[in-house]
């Protein structure tokens, strides 16, 4: 088995399931509560259709999750003695190392997007599948190409990567369960990004995903979490300027 982070070679930590599951599955959890929240906000507005008209707002509302993440993350390493900052990896001495690994993880995380995207969308909707991100007005869309996925690439990549794979490595005592655990996890959170009650959507979210898998037994190879936030942030604000650039 791959070693622990140094942060948690302690003895005297004792790390829990439920911390690790909880975090497995909070962003799909708080992607329900705050696209809810959006609903009844539209709703009260006069929307007539204020689910779907909240749909295309995930970007923004977006940041909303990751906050929540963080806060939640905070509270569950206070219980193991820890703060935030033991998770995060960023040093001066790696810095170009990290951006040659981040250029070449945002290629690989391209071809895999492009491919599972359309791969998916052929197997689902038989041709192009329908766009997950919608047309929003302009403070909307700057907000969605220059806050949101810096703060989305950060978040998502500490919680997953950084705070839930050590630990249920740990728990499971296997790599692979690992792997697999959080793969399912991983792609599970989109079905919720936006939600749409449409099978079809719900699939071609969760499959098109599930080839990200990847991403982690990378990351154990590399034990370096900084480059996968770097390039996790240039692929979503590639990702949002492309859906501009096609509206």
């Amino acid at each position: 088995m791959t070693a622990l982070p140094r942060s948690m070679e302690t003895p005297a930590i004792r790390i829990a399931w439920a911390g690790p599951l909880f975090m497995l599955f909070a962003r799909f959890l708080f992607a329900l509560l705050f696209q809810g929240l959006t609903t009844i906000f539209l709703s009260l507005r006069g929307d007539a259709t204020p689910l779907q008209s909240a749909a295309p707002w995930w970007t923004v509302y977006g940041s909303l999750i990751d906050i929540a993440c963080l806060i939640s993350i905070t509270f569950l390493l206070h219980g193991e003695g820890l703060k935030i900052s033991a998770l995060i990896d960023f040093k001066r001495k790696f810095f170009w190392r990290d951006i040659r690994m981040a250029l070449l993880l945002v290629f690989i995380f391209l071809v895999v997007g492009v491919i599972g995207g359309r791969l998916t969308g052929i197997l689902i909707y038989d041709g192009p599948p329908p766009a997950a991100m919608g047309a929003l007005p302009l403070w909307g869309a700057l907000y969605s190409l220059i806050i949101w996925p810096a703060l989305w690439g950060f978040t998502e990549q500490l919680t997953y990567q950084g705070y839930v794979l050590p630990r249920l490595q740990s728990l499971s005592r296997s790599t692979w369960l690992t792997v697999l655990i959080l793969g399912f996890g991983y792609a599970f959170q989109h079905t919720a990004l936006p939600l749409i009650f449409d099978w079809k959507f719900i699939l071609f979210r969760f499959l098109s995903s599930l080839p990200f898998i990847i991403m982690f037994p990378v990351y154990l190879r590399t034990k370096r979490l900084a480059p996968f936030m770097i390039a996790h942030w240039v692929t979503d604000a590639l990702s949002v300027a492309a859906a501009i650039f096609m509206h």
